[in-house]
């Protein structure tokens, strides 16, 4: 969690807990890069799909910027999640070495619409690539450097 105003903490981890079916308390610090919100990290390990389930419970607050990433795994390609107040939801599937893959579905739609005009292929691509919720959400990024991680394992 990025940022997200003191009053939703209690209801982030709320959300959190009843994805992951455990108890959560997030270790919250005020966030620099936006005075007046806390941030958090937790790492946690579950069944591939939890990092959605997990996006989907959050994305319903506005005011919050999150990051939730899924490793790839043997049944599974990985999956990023990025959200901000301004650009809403990003998704994106992830491979092994964490590289984002467009399906080519996407990149041809981004094609078809920069060849009539609609948009530049540049802005399109950076798109499909997450760039500008990478551009909103790095200083929230650096602002939490050596902030405390808790891990949580999803009993199955």
């Amino acid at each position: 969690m990025h940022s997200a105003p003191r009053a939703l903490c209690p209801h982030v981890e709320w959300a959190v807990a009843g994805v992951l079916g455990t108890r959560v308390g997030l270790d919250w610090i005020k966030q620099p890069a936006s005075p007046g919100t806390w941030r958090a990290e937790l790492s946690w390990q579950g069944e591939p799909g939890t990092a959605s389930k997990l996006a989907s419970a959050l994305r319903g607050w506005r005011m919050l910027r999150f990051e939730v990433t899924s490793e790839p795994c043997s049944t599974a390609e990985g999956e990023r999640y990025s959200s901000t107040p301004d650009l809403g939801i990003f998704h994106a599937v992830t491979g092994l070495h964490g590289d984002i893959l467009i399906p080519e579905d996407r990149l041809r739609a981004a094609l078809d619409r920069a060849s009539r005009g609609e948009t530049d292929l540049e802005a399109e691509i950076a798109k499909l690539l997450g760039k500008p919720w990478d551009d909103e959400l790095e200083p929230f990024r650096y602002a939490g450097e050596g902030a405390p991680v808790r891990w949580l394992h999803q009993v199955v």
